[in-house]
């Protein structure tokens, strides 16, 4: 019998929930339903957007993890006033909103790289925006110089401090020219925010086009936004004098989903995700049947299982509508039980395949090549931060004793160690309510058996 903590609310940034142990009895697949709410990468940034507006802003589908703790606090840092009007449903107000000294920002920041997307709001608002040193899962480099970069672009002056970065823009905002130098989603999302008061016209090439940045968009366009986009990654953005709030529904979470996906091929279990979608998933979904998962679409949802045995493939992670790196590490969970070799191409972050020593350390067969693996079937270009990881299986999962790294490890921690046979444990559990809403109470519904410790 399970001894669950409620993990119903978000634990705040620096909070003691980090060091939570969970000991998993594993071996017994996951079967039922889990229900995902709107996607981390949306609900953020547009809680975020609601600083451009002059009037108050509803967003709905707001998920109830930490994240979404750290920027609802930096708002009201800020003087946003932040209400929850329901479950999942936050009015945020920005009438109040006010500059805010280093020690709050710094302290509310926590682990999150939220900060750096508010300098475009905040400059337009107050001429003047401050970011502390950055966290985030430590998955690789994740450099800021493409939203500094970007930023100086607008016109805005930016000094680098011991503290932090200072960056202010007294004479305004005004459009400007831009090709990033690799379609990322955040740069992406800092020009966005930032150009739609900028004056003049904004030309972005090179852009991401994830559904979470459609999906800003059309957050955007709610708040009177002029903003169109061509299919060679080009988005045109048409600063207007002032923006209204808005009011939407956020994208469901894809990551979470594809995540509960592999957790059924791993643990030979039979999951129905209620709120995912089909559209926003097809590239996963082609995957995941050429594992030999099988799925059902549904209105409200996708329900995935195996199909019969587990099959190799070979997978490289790319920008949308490529491969999600966010979806490579439980797949990787999931092929240790596939029959033969399989190869996965991590070619977004240079170090998040460091995850797999623990699968190891769990009697997985996987060999990390740090400087990748090259072979006339890539589509996806080579990049000099790559790294590929080959899978030998079926392996058998023993149980062990491991430390959450990241994110989307410290899920396949959690999942390896419910395939798994005996009883293991994973500690600093905390990071995973980042981005997984109610994670404990999912685990339980599914008839995992686990018990969880501070």
């Amino acid at each position: 019998m399970n001894t669950l903590l409620s993990d119903s609310a978000p634990t705040p940034a620096g909070g003691n929930s980090l060091g939570q142990t969970l000991t998993i009895r594993g071996g017994r697949p996951l079967v039922g339903r889990v229900d995902v709410k709107g996607a981390k990468n949306l609900a953020t940034k547009a809680m975020v957007a609601s600083l451009l507006g002059e009037t108050a802003s509803i967003l709905r589908d707001v998920p109830e993890i930490s994240d979404v703790h750290v920027v609802r606090s930096l708002l009201e840092v800020h003087g946003v006033e932040v209400t929850e009007l329901e479950d999942g449903v936050l009015k945020l107000d920005p009438s109040g909103a006010v500059s805010a000294n280093f020690e709050e920002i710094d302290a509310h920041a926590g682990a999150s790289r939220i900060p750096i997307l508010f300098c475009g709001p905040l400059l337009h608002l107050l001429h003047q925006a401050f970011i502390p040193d950055l966290g985030g899962c430590r998955i690789g480099d994740r450099p800021i110089d493409f939203h500094l970069d970007a930023l100086r672009s607008f016109g805005a002056i930016v000094e680098k401090q011991p503290s932090g970065i200072r960056l202010s823009a007294p004479n305004g905002l005004h459009g400007a020219n831009i090709e990033l130098p690799y379609p990322s989603v955040g740069a992406t999302e800092q020009v966005l925010l930032t150009a739609v008061r900028a004056k003049g016209t904004t030309e972005l090439r090179n852009a991401a086009i994830e559904p979470e940045i459609m999906d800003l968009i059309a957050v955007l366009q709610k708040m009177g936004a002029i903003i169109s986009y061509e299919p060679n990654r080009v988005i045109f953005i048409e600063g207007v004098e002032s923006l209204r709030g808005y009011d939407h529904r956020s994208i469901f979470d894809r990551n979470e989903a594809a995540s509960w996906a592999c957790a059924a091929l791993a643990t030979d279990g039979d999951i129905f995700v209620a709120g995912a979608k089909q559209q926003e998933m097809l590239t996963f979904l082609n995957v995941f049947r050429k594992v030999g998962g099988d799925f059902d679409i549904a209105e409200d949802g996708i329900r995935f299982r195996r199909g019969g045995a587990l099959k190799p493939v070979t997978v490289e992670t790319d920008v949308h509508p490529g491969f999600m790196t966010d979806w490579q590490q439980p797949l990787i969970v999931a092929l240790t039980q596939a029959e033969g070799e399989s190869i996965v191409h991590e070619t977004v972050y240079e170090n998040r395949l460091g995850f797999t020593r623990a699968l190891v350390q769990m009697g997985a067969d996987i060999v990390v090549h740090p400087e990748g693996i090259a072979n006339s079937d890539r589509r996806v270009p080579r990049r000099a931060l790559e790294q590929a990881a080959v899978i030998n299986g079926p392996t058998p999962l023993h149980a062990a004793d491991v430390v959450v790294p990241d994110l989307r490890g410290g899920y396949s921690y959690v999942i390896a160690a419910l395939a798994a046979e005996g009883e293991s444990t994973v500690r600093n559990i905390g990071i995973i309510r980042r981005g997984y809403e109610k994670f404990l109470e999912k685990l339980t519904a599914l008839g995992a058996d686990f018990d969880v410790t501070d």
